[in-house]
């Protein structure tokens, strides 16, 4: 998964016309550590995205703009435009990741 670590690459990264995934957390958050242990297998399986990740404490203002109260927060951009939001209270289960990526394939 690849880091943004600036506005300017987020932005860009966003404007894709294929979906993008971008997961937002910070270092100090155990529930991302925790989603750090099974995401992988779950990259692999929805490869059809192309998955990104951003560090909420180093892009703030990113965070605010798209309503990320709380983190691990997975985001789905498509042509500059958020699709569809993982809120952190429904993202702390390998199963509940799975479930909101079918939702966005149905």
């Amino acid at each position: 998964m690849k880091s943004l670590k600036t506005t300017e690459q987020f932005n860009d990264t966003i404007q894709n016309s294929e979906p993008v995934i971008v997961k937002f957390q910070a270092g100090w958050c155990p529930d991302c550590t925790r989603m750090d242990m099974f995401i992988d297998p779950i990259i692999e399986q929805y490869d059809n995205y192309q998955w990104f990740d951003v560090n909420r404490d180093e892009l703030p203002e990113i965070a605010e703009q798209y309503e990320v109260m709380g983190i691990p927060s997975l985001l789905i951009f498509k042509d500059g435009v958020k699709q569809a939001h993982l809120h952190s209270a429904n993202a702390k289960t390998p199963a509940s990741v799975i479930h909101f990526l079918e939702e966005q394939e149905a």
